[in-house]
């Protein structure tokens, strides 16, 4: 092996657990505790509530690429995430994996020093807290990723579920906020779903109908990309009121009721005023 230069005296730390037991959602606590700045998880270097270098192997549409991803056999994903830790030079890194050969396929991968410290799973969490984690990823196909969600969905190709915060004091002082998303990702769905534009366009014309200023939404046009929606919206206002104002009020209504209501990624929301109607 070859390590990278200048991580010969890296903490390597690992954190074992079998799939579906709560690795990620303990993981930022974890790497806190152990005054640890990166954390290395399912194909992803992440730093504090940052996803730094890789990308995800939740967003892959099959659990055997999802596993090559985690260990990084692909060579441009694994050459990327190697040269920011050269760049970086981390003092430590947290490896999360569900074998100690998992977490051993990974540091030789990333050329990484061998694992001084190895934790598992069940040495942080309870069993009611591994049996509840392991229940929702059989029953619901949950998965949870240790960064909030906007640092997820320009990636992600899965199903957004919900944004997990957690409150947590240190000290008397000083309280710390941990955001994780949880996930379902392509490889764990429950069957198969579409959404339709005309759902989209649905609920655009709910949210404008309770916009002041705004008269009428004549057309919608709805491009689909893989990282999201694209929306362009013709709209005719009444006189009198903010236009600026009017429309920036509407095109954030707009981009938080879709990603709400279909955890889709809206890129951008054009709107075009046609008309000024007089009343």
């Amino acid at each position: 092996m070859v390590f990278i230069i200048g991580v010969e005296s890296m903490r390597v730390v690992s954190l074992v657990g079998q799939s579906g037991s709560g690795k990620s959602y303990k993981a930022i606590m974890l790497a806190k505790d152990l005054d640890i700045e990166y954390i290395i998880d399912d194909g992803l270097l992440i730093q504090g509530n940052k996803i730094i270098a890789g990308k995800s192997a939740k967003g892959e549409s099959t659990t055997i690429s999802a596993v090559k991803r985690a260990v990084f056999t692909d060579y441009n994903h694994r050459k990327e995430v190697k040269d920011v830790i050269r760049i970086l030079s981390p003092n430590s890194i947290l490896i999360l994996g569900t074998s100690d050969k998992m977490i051993e396929r990974i540091t030789e991968e990333l050329d990484l020093p061998k694992i001084q410290e190895r934790i598992y799973i069940q040495e942080i969490s309870s069993e009611e807290e591994i049996r509840i984690a392991s229940e929702e990823r059989k029953k619901q196909g949950k998965h949870v990723i240790p960064v909030p969600t906007f640092e997820v969905k320009k990636d992600f190709s899965g199903y957004f579920l919900d944004t997990l915060k957690i409150l947590r004091k240190r000290d008397s002082i000083k309280e710390h906020v941990y955001e994780k998303t949880v996930v379902r990702p392509t490889f764990s769905y429950l069957g198969k779903y579409t959404i339709s534009d005309s759902v989209i366009k649905d609920i655009i014309k709910y949210v404008t109908r309770k916009v002041d200023g705004l008269h009428k939404v004549s057309n919608i046009y709805i491009r689909n990309y893989k990282e999201g929606l694209f929306i362009n919206i013709e709209v005719s206002m009444v006189y009198g009121y903010s236009i600026l104002d009017t429309v920036k009020y509407m095109q954030k209504r707009i981009a938080s009721e879709i990603e709400n209501m279909t955890s889709l990624n809206i890129l951008g929301i054009n709107v075009t005023v046609k008309k000024l109607i007089v009343k």
